[in-house]
């Protein structure tokens, strides 16, 4: 018999509470308090690598912005030469964009966005790892087990996102954002603020929609929700997350598109992860006597 779900939720947020272990003696040695300041002193760790590699980027402003932020919206960037390289059919190249600020203090903003951007991404593992280690008390030894192998991943498919939002959504967009025009008497020149800001879209929320797989993981392992459940709403979903990509991406089909397959591919792996969890759990149960 399935466990109620409310008694699993509680068990499971309790743990990470308390930190207790399986053991009331070891959770009664730390009090709320104490874990507010453990807490604490995590989120603090985690702020530090921010800032450390937003100040990296800082310092090396000029040749972040040269090499990185700049560079889709060059002829020869990567992704560019790659689809040349396939055949004249595929082959695209972004329009010649000059941006242009309209603010006083507008490049020294964007510098310091970027700066933070970029410590937000280059820190994500360790403040995922950060993380980690103020829930790892509160769980069994085969959970800790699981959850050990579950670090990697969540951070290689946070920067998969990015690199995929950077590398392939991120030209397609450009050139045709940057392309598309409504008659003669209007140029595109978008201003710095509108381009990093354009860019931030294909990055950062891509990333963090990568972790799907790993969402479910935990709420199929919790038992509130099932590949079942995942296959019957499968219609809802697909509509669901055709919304969260024009939501998160500019107001055109082509990156719409170019987010919301990814997702919804993620979404079927994620059928496959929550079978495979439902599976292992129900392993015990379905053991015959000797």
């Amino acid at each position: 018999m399935s466990p109620d779900i409310a008694n699993v939720m509680a068990d499971f947020f309790k743990k990470i509470i308390s930190g207790a272990q399986g053991s009331e003696d070891e959770s009664k040695e730390m009090g709320f308090l104490d874990h507010l300041e453990e807490l604490r002193w995590h989120v603090i760790r985690a702020g530090i690598s921010v800032c450390i590699f937003a100040t990296l980027a800082l310092v090396f402003q000029q040749e972040v912005f040269e090499y990185i932020i700049y560079a889709p919206k060059k002829p020869d960037f990567i992704t560019y030469k790659i689809f040349c390289a396939i055949s004249e059919a595929t082959c695209f190249s972004p329009p010649e964009l000059q941006l242009i600020t309209r603010e006083m203090g507008e490049q020294f903003f964007m510098g310091i966005t970027v700066s933070l951007y970029i410590g937000l991404i280059a820190s994500f593992p360790y403040m995922f790892y950060e993380f980690w280690k103020f829930i790892k008390p509160g769980l069994f030894e085969t959970e800790v087990k699981i959850a050990n192998r579950l670090i990697g991943a969540t951070s290689f498919l946070f920067l998969l996102g990015v690199a995929f939002g950077y590398f392939v959504i991120a030209p397609f967009a450009i050139t045709f954002l940057g392309s598309y025009t409504v008659g003669t008497e209007a140029i595109n020149s978008p201003t710095l603020a509108s381009y990093v800001n354009y860019l931030t879209m294909f990055t950062i929320p891509v990333g963090l929609s990568f972790e799907l797989p790993i969402v479910v993981y935990f709420l199929a392992k919790i038992g509130l929700i099932g590949p079942e459940i995942m296959k019957k709403y499968r219609r809802e979903a697909f509509l669901i997350i055709f919304i969260v990509a024009a939501v998160i991406t500019p107001p055109d089909a082509l990156t719409q598109i170019l987010v919301g397959v990814p997702m919804y591919i993620l979404y079927e792996i994620s059928i496959n992860v929550a079978a495979r969890v439902t599976k292992v759990e129900n392993l015990p149960a379905q053991k015959q006597p000797d």
